[in-house]
């Protein structure tokens, strides 16, 4: 028996170019003789749907594209994700179609509603279990976080399951894939069957499914692992109810999977809402040269458009380095300069100053008129502006509300600043792009003379370690403390963070790449007295 991974990129809503996908990997299944076709979880309507889920007209539009589908498939069984209202409930399912008709229906049974899931809010739980026969063997289905529990795959092996098809749309964070082997090991252990793990891939929002399809065997051995963050098709045989080796991935560095999930994110995202291209700020400084290498590769050199925008404090090597980034990746390069701008600001505002010192309302307004250009280039192209800021700069309120934080899509708003060191240096060893004075001299905003960025936050190196702990495991103030972190440091930094959720909540969305970003899974008031203590 030969069972094929459909591991396919699917667009929320997109039921008829959804669908098309589906069947393509259909044809291709078969050609190769497959007989048994799996699809990720809700592939049909694409993942996570959020409150289109609420409205029937949705489900109707899905009952309509899965009758089409089925009247297509013949010779082969299709398992395809998809979403089903039955009277008012509604569940997350995957149904089985044979020779034209849907045989069997699942539900989900296991509904994750923490991190980035909300699925509690839209569906009802299932409680039967889902097995049909193949050439004398049996399969058993379940969806994505059935697994990660021991109750929806022990029903399905004492439904008479030989084999577990696991339907998944579950999203990329940093290691995720050791943790995803864990878990289906212990399943696997548990019920003595080969597991077959199907996952969606693809760029959705903040949200990026990096595929890393896999099997184990019964005794928890990996089988075959397909790419990550591409779309495949890897067929498996099953022989006396074992999976023969197939192909497996090697794994990957860290700083690669993240690049690669960052340029996924900007695609799917630039391309999947219509976008015509690309714009952002070119500084001279190491975000922005992240930044638009990430641009240029997820999207092409010829749909990006960078802009220098200097000002009197801005140094002749950024404007150098900027410029010979944009030649050696290929992209269009404009150069404005700001200070005529400026100088008119401060021209109308000296009489409401009059008396009063400088400070960073000037420097805050030089970052303001840069992203009212950029939007106004924005609105007469199409292109959408990227932003340059990282989570370090999120996390402390390093960033001017209107000006470096306008635009669409933030392309670094999950990566810390010393990540940002480590993935520019990873770019640079595909081919050198990002100048190595970019990498090696000192950040600055560059908005007053001699400015660096450690004047005003702690070392990069501390700021990134307490706002892990802080924000990515929920670490309590003693705790971070045990790692060897000043109390000094620890107030500051936490501060920071408490007081820069208002300017959080107005950013735009960016790519999610650790287990909690400022977005779906941060859900702090803005209006908040709370202070941690120790």
């Amino acid at each position: 028996m030969k069972i094929a991974i459909a591991q396919i990129n699917c667009t929320v809503g997109d039921f008829s170019g959804n669908a098309a996908r589906i069947l393509d990997f259909v044809a291709r299944a078969r050609s190769q003789a497959a007989d048994i076709v799996v699809t990720p979880e809700l592939a049909l309507c694409g993942y996570p749907p959020e409150d289109l889920l609420l409205r029937d007209d949705f489900y109707q539009s899905c009952d309509i594209a899965l009758a089409q589908i089925a009247g297509n498939i013949q010779g082969i069984t299709l398992v395809v994700g998809h979403p089903h209202q039955v009277g008012r409930k509604r569940y997350n399912a995957a149904s089985v179609i044979q020779e034209g008709r849907i045989v069997q229906t699942y539900h989900k049974h296991t509904l994750p509603n923490d991190t980035v899931f909300d699925e509690q809010r839209y569906f009802a739980e299932g409680d039967q279990p889902c097995v049909f026969e193949i050439d004398g063997v049996t399969i058993g289905v379940n969806v994505c976080e059935d697994t990660w529990e021991a109750a929806a795959p022990r029903a399905a092996r004492a439904a008479g399951a030989q084999v577990l098809l696991v339907l998944n749309a579950s999203p990329y964070h940093l290691r995720k894939q050791h943790t995803r082997y864990d878990v289906m090991r212990e399943r696997v252990a548990e019920n003595g069957f080969p597991l077959i793990y199907a996952n969606m891939v693809g760029g959705q929002d903040e949200l990026v499914f990096d595929g890393a399809s896999f099997v184990l065997d019964r005794n928890g051995a990996v089988t075959h692992q397909l790419p990550m963050f591409k779309e495949a098709l890897a067929v498996v045989t099953i022989k006396n109810g074992t999976p023969l080796a197939g192909e497996v991935e090697p794994e990957r560095s860290v700083e690669a999977d993240v690049y690669d999930a960052l340029c996924l994110g900007v695609r799917d995202y630039v391309t999947k809402n219509g976008f015509p291209g690309v714009l952002l700020g070119l500084s001279g400084g190491i975000d922005s040269a992240l930044t638009a290498a990430i641009a240029a590769d997820a999207l092409g050199p010829a749909n990006v458009h960078a802009v220098m925008m200097p000002s009197q404090y801005t140094a002749d090597i950024s404007l150098n380095d900027a410029r010979a980034e944009a030649e050696a990746l290929g992209v269009r390069y404009s150069v404005i300069e700001i200070k005529p701008m400026f100088d008119a600001f401060n021209t109308a505002l000296a009489p409401q100053f009059a008396g009063l010192s400088t400070d960073t309302t000037e420097e805050n307004l030089q970052a303001r008129i840069r992203g009212t250009l950029l939007m106004a280039l924005s609105n007469k192209s199409g292109s959408i502006v990227l932003t340059t800021g990282n989570k370090s700069e999120m996390g402390t309120g390093f960033a001017t509300l209107y000006g470096d934080m306008a635009g669409g899509f933030a392309v670094l708003k999950d990566i810390s600043k010393m990540l940002v060191y480590r993935l520019s240096n990873y770019r640079n060893t595909l081919s050198p792009v990002i100048p190595v004075r970019v990498i090696t001299r000192a950040p600055s905003a560059e908005l007053r003379a001699d400015q660096t960025d450690q004047q005003s936050l702690p070392p990069y190196d501390v700021l990134d370690g307490i706002m892990e702990a802080y924000v990515e495991h929920n670490e309590g103030l003693p705790e971070i403390e045990a790692h060897g972190y000043s109390r000094k440091d620890i107030e500051r930094v936490t501060h920071l963070l408490r007081i820069s959720e208002y300017k959080r909540r107005q950013a735009p969305i960016g790519v999610r790449i650790t287990p909690r970003g400022f977005g779906k899974d941060w859900r702090y008031p803005v209006t908040n007295k709370y202070r941690h203590q120790f």
